[in-house]
């Protein structure tokens, strides 16, 4: 009786679940295990629910990752109103870059989901991208181009980036030595060359690729031309 009467206060003694806990702790068990560690049981397990409770709140596991990639771009600040289109595209991807680095699952997630509900971050999120090309004079098809090179550049970067051998300076310079060691330089003479000369120079930051690539585009984008 007494171990019943603990039980039940614990369970008064809990938030109240909702939708968005259960999508919360979603995404937290993603950020450990990757999108295939959630599953309903996992998702109630975290939570001290049994799992059939979760549907009080939610379909099922789509629904879960729907809003799992609906918070994702709620986290990706908008475009700027204030600058000009170069600039709010600029910001929005280093934003964005942040954000799928700190949930890695969510590149291969993002663009996959057929049915987000009105109102989602996620339309609010690409309406704003549109919405700053199109004031800054791109036509509705030109537009469409630019975010769709910007964001095939910007999500193949994160992935790439997520996939490397090394994380920081200090892993670089030994992922680099081991290649060296074994690396015939005198077979491969432009490899070799552009560990030496440039990934090991000193100050170099795998991350300034990001930056260079995306001025590329954003130099090669004009309103108006199709």
């Amino acid at each position: 009786m007494a171990e019943r009467s603990t039980n039940r206060r614990a369970r008064s003694a809990r938030a109240p679940l909702s939708r968005e806990r259960v999508v919360t702790t979603a995404m937290a068990l993603a950020d450990e295990k990757g999108a295939a560690g959630v599953t309903m049981r996992a998702i109630a397990a975290r939570l001290g629910v049994e799992a059939m409770s979760l549907y009080n709140h939610v379909a099922g596991r789509e629904d879960i990752l729907d809003g799992m990639v609906d918070a994702v771009f709620g986290e990706i600040e908008l475009p700027g109103s204030t600058t000009g289109w170069k600039e709010a595209m600029r910001e929005r991807a280093a934003s964005a870059r942040t954000v799928l680095r700190r949930h890695p699952w969510a590149v291969g997630l993002m663009d996959s989901r057929t049915g987000p509900v009105p109102a989602t971050a996620t339309w609010r999120h690409h309406d704003a991208v549109l919405g700053a090309l199109r004031a800054g004079g791109f036509s509705v098809g030109m537009a469409a181009h630019a975010v769709s090179v910007i964001d095939s550049y910007l999500y193949g970067f994160v992935i790439q980036e997520l996939s490397l051998p090394f994380a920081n300076s200090t892993e670089l310079d030994e992922v680099a030595g081991d290649i060296l060691r074994v690396l015939p330089a005198d077979t491969y003479p432009h490899l070799a060359e552009v560990i030496t000369e440039h990934a090991l120079k000193p100050g170099y930051d795998y991350a300034n690729e990001f930056d260079f690539g995306l001025t590329l585009i954003l130099d090669a984008l004009h309103p108006d031309e199709i």
